[in-house]
């Protein structure tokens, strides 16, 4: 399958898309919302839920518009390459989650996204609430894992 034609199969078959397909499919969160797919050999991942997606979409904007700095991103580009994604995404998340937990640690995977933004949203009353210099400190240290390289021979 050709790459143009993936895409808009893409499209056609994933209408709710998640919005941390990136950090759902490199097993860093899990959601009680995401749905796995596969097309031609390739795994996407759909939200079951339209408020939910829009929820996290949201928490996503929120978490880019405060961390320019945190991730050196300029604001005209609209996608981020696939580390500052992972960064913001699951960085964020850890962030949120050292505030929601009574011992502040931080998980190495977060369990479920819907229940997390659900939680914080309560606590917080919304997500424009929270407080972002907090967060921010998970984003700038959260290392993407790197892929390992081929030995040599």
């Amino acid at each position: 399958m050709d790459q143009d034609a993936f895409r808009q199969t893409y499209r056609e078959v994933n209408k709710v898309y998640c919005a941390f397909e990136k950090s759902v499919l490199t097993n860093q969160c899990a959601c009680s919302e995401a749905e796995r797919f596969c097309i031609a050999e390739r795994e996407g991942v759909h939200c079951r839920s339209q408020p939910a997606q829009q929820r996290c979409i949201r928490w996503l904007e929120l978490l880019r518009e405060h961390a320019r700095f945190a991730l050196r991103a300029d604001e005209e580009r609209k996608l981020l390459p696939h580390g500052k994604a992972m960064r913001l995404q699951v960085g964020g998340l850890r962030g949120l989650l050292s505030l929601l937990t009574t011992n502040g640690q931080t998980p190495g995977v977060i369990e479920n996204v819907y229940a997390t933004l659900e939680d914080a949203e309560q606590r917080f009353g919304q997500l424009e609430s929270l407080p972002f210099s907090a967060i921010m400190r998970e984003v700038a240290a959260y290392q993407v894992r790197r892929r390992s390289g081929r030995s040599r021979r």
